[in-house]
């Protein structure tokens, strides 16, 4: 009867608009009748979404609209349709449009929130072309588990667009974009992804956190054509690979990305052009990086890279070394790329060549792995660099740069000697000239100086906002003529026209807790950022106080209370759920030996948590922290702490599957004494080897080790394996029963420094740590 009632009423509508036009609006209300409505639905037709929760729904929009008139599914108003529980978006058609939703509260029951292919058991996928994803919020929608991998927006077929969407919050495995084209019907597709605001990707702990991948490795070799332009990445923190770009052709156009910790990376594929993007970083963050180069014929011209300090892989420019007859998926040699009318302003060490050669660990990994191309066939020519601190090194060769020609490139390196290459890099007085905050162009180019005319530098017709350079001569990325601001970090240019990423600040609410009932309400009735004091006392806690939000408790002024926690064994005191961030200040928490202080959920850790110790005393636990497989913290930091007479103290070593996993990106232990902790002291596991998945911090410091390890079976106080970056300064280990304090991986960043030892074995060093291939 419905199906009849949707029917009659297009055909009435039909009547109502004459002969001139067969537009007509469907409004639906529930699962039922929208799908009865795409089922009928014509070129023309716009089906409106009542305004309200739609939970569990999975819409498969067919259809086959035209250029002129596609078929719509909007929102009735921009913002008000949610799409909640378990569900999704497919795309199966030709000129089908979606516009004005918001994804939230759930995840999807397949590979993809947003897919441009529908797929049904016993019949032939309805591949899209010509399909739009318009003006949407996509946000936390999240698989309960971090390992259940699945993309939020995934392109087939042809001429697909993603524009003015805001997406942000994935956490689990799986790039948040992908355009996908194994098979003849999604090569050459030409898909859009422009004005989308790509809001922050926290660190996903591992790899498989990119936020937008083109292709993968075994279909490298074929043609896409994918424009990314115009979007703006913020906090696109998942992984070092922040753009993935896995195919021949794509081309990546004024895009901003604003303090993301990763790179745009060619990773396979060839003939990329990376055009007028802007690169900002704050001058501090080493994670903050810019393009990293790998494979044949890109074009790198007219970007701004400002502030940035990362290094190595996170280097403002990247070349690396390559495998010689590399396999598809491993890395080509960098050959027939030109990086011209580039501006690089307070960046450290610009250029970096040969990241990534290994050869110093030919003992510990497979021939096939050893990078040792260089690049070779490569320009670099008229660029900019400008520096307030000179440099020891403008260009770092980590192997050799002799493949490199180096032409009329200009830099103010503040009187620091640095290799020229032949002459291709001339210092100059250059001076700096705001433009906005962030953009800022250097000045003083000598007159007579021309930047230097190479193979097809033609082609290469306006600079970075977009003014001609024919018959102009000027070098970098602006010419400083016809300038303007161009408002880079003006969001309302991104993204939707109803939603905002922006938040005012609030104040936070103390709310004071007197007895043990009272904490868990009180929890319960904060909200994010709010402070809990405990008055003095003691409080007996008889089961796990749950913790979802960003909460302070802290102990009232100038009293330490006590938490005595008798729940069950292999119970938390604390358990830090998703989004679940404590902050514990001067508390003492005393356990029944059996239960653990704090503790991730063994399942369904769908987002991070967060836990920050300070000025506390914690003794008779099982486990001070015990984190799950899945699980990851940004940051887990003990400071001023005293943790005692526990079975176990920090575990952090869930992800054994060694494909790069780990449960914490910042692991730090300061100012903390550790006494009679008989194992798992500190155990911070990372394992698989992929040289471009960096990840893992741990900094032990000023801290004290006594009469502990004792039951560590490896016989190892402190353990890290595969942690990259390591840090062991000014600690003091005393009496501990152990072989050995710990095992530095001398080949990364691991080093120790200051530390007093006295019948605790000793701190060693392995210069290339063995580890199982991630892939």
């Amino acid at each position: 009867m419905k199906k009849f009632l949707i029917i009659l009423s297009v055909f009435i509508l039909c009547l109502a608009c004459g002969e001139k036009s067969n537009l007509s609006l469907i409004k639906v209300s529930n699962p039922v009748e929208l799908g009865d409505a795409i089922a009928v639905a014509k070129a023309g037709d716009n089906i409106i979404l009542a305004n309200g929760v739609w939970k569990d729904v999975q819409i498969a929009f067919t259809g086959k609209g035209t250029k002129d008139n596609p078929i719509t599914i909007k929102a009735e108003t921009e913002g008000k349709v949610f799409i909640e529980g378990v569900s999704n978006l497919t795309f199966g058609g030709e000129f089908l449009e979606v516009s004005g939703l918001h994804f939230r509260n759930g995840y999807s029951p397949s590979q993809a929130v947003v897919d441009f292919k529908i797929s049904q058991k016993g019949k032939p996928d309805q591949i899209s072309n010509n399909c739009k994803l318009t003006n949407c919020v996509i946000e936390d929608f999240n698989k309960p588990k971090r390992d259940d991998s699945d993309l939020w927006v995934r392109f087939w077929g042809r001429h697909n667009t993603l524009s003015n969407c805001y997406i942000a919050g994935k956490t689990n495995r799986g790039p948040t974009v992908r355009v996908s084209i194994a098979g003849i019907e999604s090569i050459n597709n030409y898909h859009q992804i422009v004005n989308n605001h790509f809001g922050p990707r926290p660190v996903k702990g591992g790899p498989s956190g990119e936020t937008i991948q083109l292709g993968d490795s075994y279909t490298s070799m074929s043609p896409s054509h994918t424009m990314v332009a115009s979007n703006l990445f913020e906090a696109c923190n998942g992984e070092v690979e922040i753009i993935s770009s896995k195919t021949n052709f794509n081309v990546f156009k004024n895009n901003v990305f604003y303090k993301s910790e990763g790179s745009l990376v060619t990773r396979h594929g060839n003939y990329v052009t990376i055009n007028g993007n802007y690169f900002i970083g704050d001058g501090v963050n080493e994670n903050y990086g810019g393009i990293r180069i790998i494979n044949t014929g890109h074009w790198v011209v007219n970007n701004y890279f400002y502030q940035l300090k990362g290094k190595s892989f996170r280097s403002p420019l990247a070349i690396m070394n390559g495998i010689p007859k590399s396999p598809l998926n491993r890395y080509n040699q960098v050959t027939d790329v030109v990086v011209a009318y580039n501006t690089y302003v307070n960046c450290s060490a610009p250029w970096q060549f040969g990241v990534g050669q290994n050869l110093a660990q030919a003992d510990v990994l497979p021939k096939s792995e050893i990078r040792s191309a260089r690049a070779i066939r490569t320009t670099i020519a008229n660029n900019i660099v400008y520096n307030e601190k000179g440099l020891e090194a403008i260009v770092i060769e980590n192997d050799k740069a002799d493949g490199v020609t180096f032409k009329n490139n200009v830099i103010n390196n503040q009187g620091v000697a640095f290799k020229d290459f032949n002459g291709g890099i001339v210092p100059a007085p250059l001076d700096i000239k705001k433009l906005s905050d962030n953009i800022y162009i250097p000045t003083g180019i000598p007159n007579n100086f021309e930047a230097y005319e190479g193979f097809d530098f033609d082609t290469i017709e306006t600079d970075l906002l977009g003014v001609s350079r024919k018959e102009d001569k000027s070098i970098g990325a602006i010419m400083g003529k016809d300038v303007y601001n161009p408002n880079i970090l003006d969001k309302s240019k991104y993204g939707t026209s109803w939603f905002s990423n922006e938040t005012v600040p609030r104040t936070p609410i103390t709310h004071t807790v007197t007895n043990a009932d009272a904490l868990q309400s009180a929890i319960n009735n904060a909200s994010n950022g709010d402070i809990i004091s405990i008055a003095e006392g003691t409080y007996e806690i008889n089961n796990p106080l749950v913790l979802h939000k960003a909460l302070t408790i802290t102990s009232e002024e100038n009293v330490k209370a006590q938490l005595l926690y008798t729940g069950e064994a292999n119970t938390p005191l604390f358990s830090l759920q998703p989004k679940g961030k404590l902050t514990l200040n001067n508390v003492s928490l005393k356990g029944n030996n059996t239960n653990y202080a704090f503790a991730s959920l063994q399942q369904n850790m769908s987002n991070h948590f967060g836990l920050t110790v300070l000025n506390s005393d914690i003794s008779d636990f099982n486990y001070i922290l015990k984190v799950y497989k899945e699980s990851f913290a940004e940051r887990i930091t003990f400071e001023n702490t005293a943790i005692s007479n526990s079975a176990n103290g920090i575990e952090l070593s869930g992800e054994t599957n060694d494909k790069g996993d780990y449960n914490t990106e910042y692991l730090t232990i300061s100012n903390c004494d550790f006494n009679n902790v008989e194992a798992n002291v500190i155990d911070y596991y990372r394992g698989g080897y992929d040289e471009s998945t960096i990840g893992g911090n741990l900094l032990v410091t000023n801290s004290t080790f006594t009469q502990c390890g004792g039951k560590e079976k490896n016989k190892t106080l402190l353990n890290h394996r595969g942690i990259i970056n390591v840090t062991l300064t000014q600690n003091t280990f005393k009496n501990n029963p152990v072989q050995f304090i710990a095992t530095l991986w001398g080949s990364k960043n691991n080093t120790a420094s200051g530390n007093e030892i006295n019948n605790s074995g000793k701190i060693t060093v392995e210069e290339n740590l063995k580890l199982k291939l991630m892939y």
